[in-house]
């Protein structure tokens, strides 16, 4: 039982490194690309249609492929990043790369939310553009920010345990190598229970942040 636990313990904490580090680096990218396909498209105060067009199809090439088909076509490009393609850093790569459009995307909807008529006022008060960004836009989705982005890290631990089956580390590997391939459904069941508490608790505390920020209620 104790060695079940070492073994849990160190598939969370790898679980937990592998998401913290891929959400960070998603989150820093996701949220100036979000702004980027509002404020280019049309009508955007920094418009630009072709560029936005052309932007916004890459975001949507890498949000159809499959977490497991575009983790194997980036292996050249994880080790020539990370040097390895085994273990836990070797999934952080794939992990951002899968995470960053699809949070970018759920950023744009709450950016896009945001009410035209605030960044008119914004406009006719002679606001910088840049000023309109961070002061109007920002502030007034930073609520839709918050749950999409709990709505990603949800999607990301469910990524990284399919990581972890295929030599990624992390909970996902346990439950692999010694629940699965040894038929030990105490091991696989401590894992999914592991799992849904994880993501219970950043879902709760998601949705109070993202309420918190709302002062719309």
């Amino acid at each position: 039982m104790s060695l079940l636990l070492e073994r849990l313990w160190q598939g969370l904490l790898d679980t937990l490194l592998m998401v913290g580090v891929s959400s960070l680096l998603a989150l820093l990218a996701g949220i100036p690309l979000a702004v980027f396909l509002v404020t280019s498209s049309k009508g955007g105060i920094f418009e630009a249609p072709r560029l936005n067009e052309v932007l916004g199809a890459i975001v949507n090439l890498f949000r159809s492929i499959p977490f497991l088909i575009l983790m194997v076509a980036l292996i050249p490009f994880t080790r020539l990043v990370v040097g390895t393609t085994y273990g836990v850093w070797a999934a952080v790569v794939p992990l951002t790369i899968a995470a960053t459009p699809f949070f970018a995307r759920i950023a744009e909807v709450s950016l896009r939310e945001v009410d035209h008529g605030l960044i008119e006022a914004a406009q006719a008060m002679g606001c910088r553009r840049w000023h309109i960004v961070w002061h109007v836009l920002l502030p007034e989705a930073l609520p839709g920010i918050v749950g999409g982005f709990t709505i990603t890290l949800v999607t990301m631990i469910n990524s990284s345990a399919m990581a972890g089956a295929i030599g990624a580390g992390g909970l996902g590997d346990l439950a692999y190598r010694y629940g699965y391939q040894r038929f030990d459904s105490q091991v696989m069941l401590t894992v999914i229970v592991a799992l849904v508490v994880l993501v219970s608790l950043i879902q709760f505390s998601g949705d109070r942040l993202a309420k918190r920020l709302n002062h719309r209620t």
